[in-house]
C-alpha cells in the first residue's frame, strides 16, 4: 500500500462507502476525514494553515504534521524530565515515523494497521483503524506493549469550525470536575495571549470565569477572537460510555467521540482562535477546538500527571500504570451524524442494540448505528 501526499505529509487512505480518511505517516495525524451524509460531504477536521510550507528549524514534527486527531503518549508539552525521559511534546506517538504493517478489506469493513517501536521508553505502540460500511464512523486503537510505568495518554481531536461566531454548539456527558489551566497557558511577552481566568473551577461550560472579571460561555464557539485557552473537564463515572459532541446547526450535522472513562478520563478543551503570534502560528490559526480525550494533568506532561498534583488528590486518575506484561487497549470511537434544520445541543448519547441515541434539549432523537463494543474489545 503506498502513501500519498495530502497537505504536505506523506499519508496512507482508506475509505467505506460513506467514509474516506487518510493518516499521515508522519505522527500518525488522521486527516483529512470526508464523511458522506446523504448527499453531502462534512470535513469536520482541521489542518494547520501552514501544513504546505517551510516552518522554522527546530519546529517539531508533531508541529509539521497537525492535523485532525492523533494519538498522544504522553500527552502534553513534556518539558520536564521525568525519570530520566525527556519526551517530545505529544509523545513519540505524535511525533516519530509509523510503519505500515497490513491493510485489509472485507465486504463489511476496511483495517488499517501500523507500528511504531518507541525510543525514549522502550516499547511498541500498535495502531488500527477501521471503517465499516454503512456507518460514519472511524474506530481507533491503540495498543501500548512492552513498556512499563506511569503514563499520561489521549487523543488530540482538532476540529475546524465555520467562520461564524457559536457556529458550534459544545456538549459532553455530566461533567463531575472541571477547571481552567491552574498557570499561565499563553505570555504576551511571547506573542500569546489567553482570555480565561488561571485556576478558575467550573460547573458548567456555558458560565466560566474570565480573566478581565466576566464570565466566558464555553458551550458556544468560535469565540474570543484573538485568544489561546485551555480548560479541563472530567467526566462522571459513567455505565456505558462518556462522550463529547459539537452540533453545527447550520450544517445540520453532529460530530461526537466515545470512549471508556476508566482508560480516557477527562477532556481537555483546546481554544485555539489566532491568539499565537510566533512562528509557526502567526495568529492564523483560527476557528479551531481541540476536542482531546485524555488521562492526564492538563496539558502538561508526563513529569507533572505521574507525580501528585490538584486532580489526581481529588482522586481522579491523571496517569496509568503500564505493565510489560499486559498490553494496554485504547479504544475511541469518532463520528458524525446527519440532524434536522434547527436540531441544538446534545443532551444524551445512550446506547441502543444497534449503535447509540442522541438525544438534544428539544426535538427528536437521532441514530447513528454503531459498535459500542468496541470500546471495551481486549481484541484487534
Amino acid at each position: 500500500m503506498k502513501t500519498v501526499t495530502l497537505a504536505g505529509q506523506p499519508s496512507w487512505q482508506i475509505s467505506s462507502d460513506v467514509v474516506e480518511a487518510a493518516i499521515t505517516r508522519l505522527g500518525g495525524h488522521l486527516a483529512p476525514v470526508r464523511f458522506r451524509l446523504g448527499k453531502t460531504f462534512v470535513e469536520p477536521y482541521a489542518i494547520a494553515p501552514w501544513a504546505e510550507e517551510k516552518v522554522p528549524l527546530g519546529t517539531p514534527p508533531l508541529l509539521r504534521a497537525l492535523r485532525g486527531d492523533f494519538f498522544c503518549a504522553p500527552f502534553g508539552g513534556n518539558e520536564k524530565a521525568y525519570r530520566g525521559e525527556q519526551h517530545p511534546p505529544h509523545g513519540e506517538t505524535a511525533n516519530a515515523t509509523w510503519k505500515l504493517e497490513s491493510f485489509a478489506r472485507t465486504k463489511t469493513e476496511t483495517t488499517l494497521r501500523l507500528s511504531l517501536k518507541t525510543k525514549i521508553r522502550r516499547g511498541r505502540v500498535d495502531k488500527m483503524l477501521r471503517l465499516r460500511q454503512g456507518e460514519t464512523a472511524v474506530y481507533c486503537q491503540d495498543v501500548l506493549s512492552s513498556m512499563t510505568g506511569k503514563m499520561n495518554l489521549g487523543h488530540h481531536a482538532n476540529l475546524k469550525f465555520p467562520d461564524a461566531a457559536g457556529s458550534g454548539l459544545i456538549a459532553t456527558s455530566p461533567i463531575s470536575f472541571a477547571q481552567v489551566l491552574p498557570a499561565i497557558f499563553e505570555k504576551p511577552s511571547e506573542g500569546g495571549y489567553s482570555s480565561l481566568k488561571p485556576g478558575a473551577v467550573f460547573s458548567r461550560l456555558n458560565r466560566v470565569a474570565a480573566a478581565d472579571g466576566t464570565m466566558a460561555d464555553l458551550s458556544r464557539y468560535p469565540a474570543r477572537r484573538g485568544y489561546e485557552d485551555l480548560v479541563m473537564v472530567v467526566h462522571e463515572a459513567a455505565p456505558d460510555f462518556a462522550w463529547t459532541a459539537v452540533t453545527f446547526p447550520e450544517q445540520n450535522y453532529v460530530w461526537f467521540a466515545l470512549k471508556d472513562p476508566r482508560v480516557l478520563r477527562s477532556t481537555v478543551l483546546w481554544h485555539s482562535n489566532a491568539g499565537r503570534h510566533y512562528a509557526p502560528w502567526n495568529g492564523r490559526h483560527v476557528n479551531v477546538l481541540g476536542m482531546e480525550d485524555v488521562t492526564t494533568y492538563f496539558h502538561l506532561g508526563l513529569a507533572e500527571s505521574a507525580r501528585p498534583n490538584s486532580i489526581n488528590r481529588r482522586g481522579i486518575p491523571t496517569s496509568l500504570t503500564l505493565s510489560p506484561t499486559t498490553p494496554l487497549k485504547v479504544n475511541y470511537i469518532m463520528a458524525v451524524a446527519a440532524v434536522p434544520a434547527k436540531w441544538g445541543r446534545v443532551k444524551t448519547i445512550t446506547p441502543n442494540p444497534t449503535g447509540v441515541t442522541l438525544q438534544p434539549a428539544k426535538g427528536k432523537a437521532v441514530h447513528v448505528p454503531l459498535d459500542t463494543n468496541f470500546l471495551y474489545s481486549k481484541k484487534t
